[in-house]
Parts: structure tokens; C-alpha cells; sequence
């Protein structure tokens, strides 16, 4: 017989390796990590990097020291004038509504000494969004979507939105305290004569050839004089304060320049405001 050597013992059992599962998803299994803190991520949680990927939080905590981009004159990057076009929207459907009701949104909405002072403050802004037929509509329409975009890329959507307010309330204001008290006045020109006077001081601030700017406001400032049944108050009104505004935005010091241009925005609300206020006690005292 033939001898046989002594069976020797077998080695013992290594446990398998455990498969790591992402640290946001436990029931996803996966084998890749984030490049800064080595945690495992899964396909949706991977952000990529200079090298490999990188898990959401890592990539926050990077970004957080990156300089984020800005409009020319503050104010988040746009992408879109989706204020411009809100608006062009907004002037549309009123148009429509004031076709509808045969006048009546019109003299409900229009600008008229007697009724702000009365207590319609509001009309000091919704004269703005009536018009009186479909060239004037056509006409502040066009204008609008030729200057808007460029203000609104320049100033961000809120600064230019503030802007854009001011004008019609500085037009409204002129209109109120010179207009004869029972005269009604519609329309978007103060604004759209403010956004004229915003691109004339955009210009010369980024030193930009700026006389066709200044030769399209003379002709329009002609126009409002020699034209019958057009409120220059309303223009006058809205191309100053449009580029008094204008100007404060664009020339605020750098330092601390979102302080000083929402200082100069409530301070010019605030002057409006009491202007309005005055010459309506004013016309209170004469209708009652």
C-alpha cells in the first residue's frame, strides 16, 4: 500500500471586500471617489473637476471663494431681458384690455391731477401701461425693445426694473404738479424718455460714442413740443429722473456699490413720493 501524506489544513476564508455605496444615495454601490475628500459618490452626484470628479459639497465649498460674475454696474449677469419683455407683454395685454372694455380700463388707469390727489395714487404708475392707440403703443413698444435689453444687461434685472419704475413716476410727478388738473395722460413715454436718457449717460460712461444717442433725444424732445396732444411733462419728467438715476447707478463708487445704489434708489422713490404728496394737498385745497 501506498502511503499518503499527512491532508494539509486549508487556509482560512478572506472575507470579501465590501463595496462602498455613495455617501449621498446609501443603496448605490460604487467604486469612484471624490478627488478633495475621497467619499464615495455615484453617478448623479458626480460634479467634474481639473482631475476626476468631485462631489457636490466640494464643489460649493470651492466655488465659494471664486468671484462671481456681475453686470457692468452690478447686479446678477443676464441672460435674457426677462424684465423687457414682461413689460412689452404687460403693455400688450392692457392695450387689449382697454380695447375691450371701450375706454373704461383707460380712464381708470390714466394719470389725472385730480384723481391722485383724491386718492387714485396709483395712477402715478399705471399711465404707464395704457396708451391712446396703436402707434402710440407701437412706438413706446419699439423703442422698448431696442433700448431695454442694453439696459438691462448693463444694470441687472432688479436695478433696471427700479430704473425703468422711476422713470413713469418721475413723468407722472412733472405731469402733476404742471398739468391742468382735469387733464388725463397715458402712456409709457416717461419711461421709455428715462430709458433715453439711462443709454445717453451709459454711453459716456463707458466712453461710447454717444451723439446719435443725444441727436435721437433732441428729435423726440422737438416732436413732444411741436406735435399737438402729447404730454411733454410726461417726457420732460421721465428723461430727467431717468438720467438722474441713470447716472447715480453708473457712476456709484465701487466700494460698497450695491449700498450706494440702493441708497439712491430709495432716495429718489422717497423725493417722488413727497413731491406727489405735496402737490396733491396742494390740489386738495383748490377742489375742495
Amino acid at each position: 500500500m501506498t502511503s499518503q501524506p499527512p491532508s494539509q489544513p486549508l487556509p482560512p476564508e478572506q472575507p470579501a471586500e465590501a463595496v462602498p455605496t455613495c455617501y449621498r444615495h446609501p443603496g448605490r454601490e460604487t467604486w469612484v471617489r471624490c478627488q478633495r475628500c475621497e467619499r464615495p459618490i455615484c453617478p448623479d452626484c458626480m460634479r467634474d473637476a481639473a482631475v476626476g470628479f468631485q462631489c457636490p459639497e466640494c464643489v460649493a465649498e470651492g466655488n465659494k471663494g471664486i468671484r462671481q460674475a456681475r453686470s457692468t454696474f452690478g447686479g446678477s449677469p443676464v441672460r435674457a431681458p426677462y424684465v423687457t419683455w414682461t413689460l412689452l407683454v404687460v403693455n400688450v395685454l392692457v392695450f387689449g384690455g382697454q380695447y375691450l372694455t371701450g375706454g373704461r380700463l383707460t380712464a381708470e388707469l390714466a394719470m389725472w391731477p385730480t384723481g391722485v390727489a383724491l386718492g387714485d395714487h396709483y395712477r402715478l404708475l399705471t399711465a404707464a401701461v395704457v396708451h391712446d392707440g396703436a402707434f402710440h403703443i407701437l412706438f413706446n413698444s419699439w423703442a422698448l425693445f431696442v433700448v431695454g435689453p442694453y439696459l438691462e444687461r448693463a444694470f441687472g434685472h432688479v436695478r433696471y426694473l427700479a430704473l425703468y419704475v422711476l422713470s413713469a413716476l418721475g413723468g407722472s410727478v412733472l405731469s402733476l404738479w404742471l398739468d391742468p388738473l382735469n387733464q388725463p395722460t397715458v402712456g409709457a413715454s416717461g419711461a421709455i424718455f428715462g430709458l433715453f436718457g439711462a443709454v445717453f449717460v451709459v454711453g459716456r460712461r463707458l466712453n461710447m460714442d454717444v451723439r446719435g444717442v443725444a441727436v435721437l433725444i433732441g428729435i423726440n424732445l422737438v416732436l413732444t413740443f411741436v406735435v399737438p396732444g402729447i404730454s411733454w411733462t410726461g417726457h420732460v419728467g421721465g428723461l430727467v429722473t431717468g438720467s438722474a438715476v441713470a447716472a447715480a447707478l453708473a457712476y456709484a463708487p465701487k466700494k460698497h456699490r450695491t449700498l450706494w445704489q440702493v441708497m439712491t434708489l430709495v432716495g429718489a422713490l422717497a423725493v417722488l413720493l413727497a413731491l406727489a404728496y405735496v402737490r396733491s394737498a396742494a390740489i386738495l385745497a383748490v377742489v375742495s
